[in-house]
């Protein structure tokens, strides 16, 4: 990461829309979403969800890395879970989140005290300064409307050899069918602009606009009844009981070879 990058040339204020919105021609509709499941998405933040996000996202992704001093632009951020853990390892970050959900938005605010803009990661964004790094967690399976323009977009957020770090749904995953399926009757999802995603793709997506550092390819029962509890509708007091064997569990599990076994993928790319 580049941290001699000249400083933002303008100030920059929290309470600002990156990309104005109110057009509803062209509206993403993850956007009208986002906002009627807002409230329900908070269940992905339990305590138990917390332990497996330290453990199987959050620990690949920032392991050998040091974040401190640099800017962090926390993409599709949410209430801000992310930069949290983020800070709780690099004190010194200075994280920024970026939502389509305007209540994401006011919540990550709340919760940090930090910037936080809302807008849409398929068209560009501009909030005057460039980032050392990008994170998203789960975000860009949320924008395949357009995930070559979703790139652009986070390839311009970032200084030059900045880092994305990203943990993203497979669908090289053996049961991608059915997950395919789940995404079409279930309301917690929008089928018609969400689904998993191919790593591969989505590298050659970014054309050479990205170098990936490395990937791995994780996952096992605990992805599905800890970390998506919610949508399978798990009883918050059984979830509590199944959490420390299906921790376990995954941890032998995530040992094995190979990508077809994993339902998800964290990756850790660097901008050219």
């Amino acid at each position: 990461m580049n941290a001699d990058y000249p400083p933002a040339r303008r100030p920059i204020s929290p309470e600002r829309i990156a990309v104005p919105m109110s057009d509803a021609s062209t509206a993403n509709p993850q956007k009208a979403h986002y906002e009627a499941v807002h409230d329900a998405y908070q269940e992905y933040y339990d305590p138990e969800s917390m332990v497996y996000r330290e453990r199987f996202i959050y620990g690949p992704l920032l392991e050998g890395l040091d974040l401190d001093d640099k800017d962090v632009a926390d993409l599709a951020c949410g209430s801000g879970v992310t930069s949290k853990s983020i800070l709780s390892r690099f004190p010194r970050a200075r994280t920024c989140g970026f939502d389509i959900s305007a209540r994401g938005c006011a919540d990550y605010r709340a919760a940090l005290g930090r910037p936080a803009y809302e807008a849409d990661l398929t068209k560009p964004v501009d909030v005057g300064q460039r980032f050392d790094a990008a994170i998203i967690i789960g975000g860009l399976h949320h924008c395949v409307i357009d995930l070559p323009g979703t790139l652009r977009t986070i390839r311009d957020l970032l200084n030059p050899g900045g880092l994305l770090l990203m943990m993203e749904p497979s669908d090289d995953f053996v049961l991608a069918g059915a997950r395919r399926l789940w995404y079409r009757f279930d309301r917690y999802f929008d089928a018609d602009t969400e689904h998993a995603l191919s790593h591969r793709e989505v590298l050659k997506a970014a054309g050479g606009d990205f170098a990936m550092r490395d990937v791995k390819y994780l996952g096992g029962p605990g992805y599905f009844f800890i970390l998506n509890s919610m949508v399978f509708r798990l009883p918050r007091a059984v979830k509590q009981v199944v959490t420390g064997p299906l921790l376990l569990t995954d941890r032998l599990y995530c040992c094995l070879p190979g990508a077809f076994l994993f339902p998800y993928f964290v990756a850790r790319w660097q901008r050219a």
